[in-house]
């Protein structure tokens, strides 16, 4: 027996409403290019919008113009999805509250999550839409998920109940320290400016 080995998300599929509800809050509301439309090739009453999320995978729309939506929450039963995150720089990121209250979209509020800052909100559908900022950046050649995995060891083996910022601070020096050499014999911590 063998794995199948994923190398992305490929693209994430969502059940819409109409079709310009649709383009007005992936487009106009997060700024996702919509680059692709055709008929839903399994159901012919249905189209099938496809949105650029910003990092050139695909977020797709199943759209009806006889299905209404409502902004009731989404099922939160197993195999549901209860929410998909977006991933946004610093400047955007302290933007949003303000961008959402504009549009009268309620929202959470700054959540701090250690290694990352969330906004939380509904689309016009109920599904609940994460906004995300990492607190840190990784080293060059390294990524986000190297850092977490990093990070997450420091946390259990210091005892802490979440990644802190010094996780991830430690962590992003640990990969600096393995990937890329010095012709230091000693890198340890050193203090230039003790006279002593």
């Amino acid at each position: 027996m063998q794995k199948i080995q994923s190398l992305g998300v490929h693209h994430i599929t969502l059940t819409g409403a109409d079709r310009q509800t649709s383009i007005d809050f992936w487009e106009g509301v997060l700024g996702m290019p919509f680059i692709f439309d055709q008929p839903n090739l399994d159901d012919p009453d249905e189209g099938h919008l496809y949105f650029d999320p910003g990092d050139g995978r695909l977020i797709t729309i199943f759209t009806n113009e006889t299905r209404k939506g409502t902004p009731d929450r989404t099922p939160m039963d197993p195999g549901c999805v209860h929410h998909i995150a977006f991933e946004v720089d610093r400047a955007m990121f302290d933007q949003i509250p303000a961008r959402l209250e504009v549009r009268g979209i309620d929202h959470t509020g700054v959540k701090d999550r250690g290694f990352m800052h969330s906004v939380y909100f509904k689309d016009p559908l109920g599904l609940l839409i994460e906004l995300a900022c990492y607190t840190f950046i990784p080293p060059r050649g390294s990524s986000h998920a190297e850092v977490m995995l990093e990070a997450h060891k420091l946390r259990v083996a210091r005892g802490a109940k979440a990644i802190e910022r010094e996780h991830l601070a430690d962590a992003c020096l640990m990969i600096v320290e393995r990937s890329q050499a010095s012709l230091s014999t000693d890198r340890s911590a050193k203090n230039p400016y003790d006279d002593t």
